[in-house]
């Protein structure tokens, strides 16, 4: 059976732009996806702090500080929102004790200012 857990996050991140006429899926610059270690096309979870709005859509690659919603989740934020972007890995129960946790944070220009990685604690 697997179990769900977070793997990579990154927190605060800044709405650059929404393109509701793209096909679909969020534009993140590369170097916030290799803090996070988020490949192209892989799915994510987007929470928008604003005003709640949760989703999911795949990662596509952007240019520098971009963070770009696409397609019809582009109607659920506002350019300026902060967001965090998740994504989540399916573990067997054995490798659930060396799983650990990325989180990315950014500053408003969507810049990394700290990067940390996170071991799973047990209770």
């Amino acid at each position: 059976m697997l179990k769900h857990f977070l793997r990579a996050k990154i927190h605060r991140a800044t709405i650059t732009s929404a393109d509701r006429d793209y096909e679909g899926s969020i534009s993140i610059c590369r170097e916030l996806c290799r803090a996070a270690e988020l490949l192209e096309f892989e799915q994510v979870d987007v929470y928008d702090i604003s005003n709640g709005a949760r989703f999911t859509t795949y990662v596509i690659y952007g240019e520098p500080g971009q963070i770009q919603v696409n397609g019809a989740a582009a109607i659920l934020v506002t350019p300026g929102d902060p967001v965090i972007v998740a994504a989540y890995a399916g573990l067997e129960p054995a490798e659930i004790a060396s799983h650990q946790a990325i989180v990315v944070q950014v500053d408003p220009a969507n810049r990394v200012t700290h990067r940390k990685v996170s071991p799973i604690h047990q209770p």
